[in-house]
């Protein structure tokens, strides 16, 4: 216990909580202060001016990192057997559809992803009870519920990302590793920063970007500058 008090010290003492920092100097720092044994994921909070209680500000989209998230995704494809050499064929981790539903049932949930096609959304539709909390349930606007099931797949494991805002009207998710270069990092925040942009709805008043943090798993969050997000 206190090897990690001493290396929060340290990584307190490198940050200024108190300074908005530019992101090509927030992804090295980042880098910096995080002491784990392990390759440690780079997470982005985004505080946004919105009310997600209502419908038409919630903020919701899908974007796909330029350099991956750098996690191994494990993707369940749910569908007919007609279907299931394309989503093999395509990476899919898991492929099935009544053995895997009885599973799920039962509590089974330790995958990253589903993917469906809109034929059997009959029998995933009652699985929200379970799939709903997690996070975990198909949805067309986020294509993971589709014809084309291969194309799902491969863009799901290139480091597509599915994202919405919380009650609180934070985005989080993840957008690396404490591996990847600085340069990575960037393109990727800045590639999700952006695709949050786009999606302000014009409902929100007032300053929709509040506040932007970068943190890995096992360090303090670093402020981001908003303006050098801008491409």
């Amino acid at each position: 216990m206190t090897k990690l008090t001493k290396n929060k010290k340290l990584a307190f003492e490198k940050i200024d909580i108190d300074k908005s920092y530019p992101i090509v100097e927030a992804a090295s720092l980042v880098k910096e202060i995080t002491f784990s044994k392990f390759d440690a994921s780079v997470d982005i909070d985004i505080r946004l001016g919105v009310d997600p209680r209502k419908a038409n500000q919630m903020v919701r989209g899908v974007v796909t990192l330029p350099n991956g998230t750098g996690k191994e995704t494990r993707v369940l494809v749910l569908c007919t057997p007609d279907k299931e050499e394309e989503a093999k064929s395509a990476g899919a981790d898991y492929v099935g559809l009544d053995d895997y539903i009885a599973k799920i049932k039962e509590g089974w949930t330790d995958v990253d992803v589903i993917i469906t096609m809109p034929s059997v959304m009959g029998k995933v539709g009652a699985l929200g009870r379970v799939l709903g909390p997690r996070g975990l349930m198909p949805n067309p606007k986020s294509g993971t519920v589709t014809m084309d099931i291969g194309k799902a797949v491969t863009e799901v494991k290139a480091g597509k990302i599915d994202f919405k805002v919380d009650r609180y009207g934070i985005i989080h998710t993840t957008v690396g590793k404490v591996s990847f270069s600085p340069d990575k990092l960037v393109e990727n925040v800045k590639e999700f920063v952006g695709m949050v942009m786009k999606l302000k709805p014009s409902s929100a008043k007032g300053t929709y970007v509040k506040s932007i943090f970068l943190s890995s798993t096992m360090s303090p969050g670093i402020r981001i500058e908003p303006k050098s997000l801008e491409v």
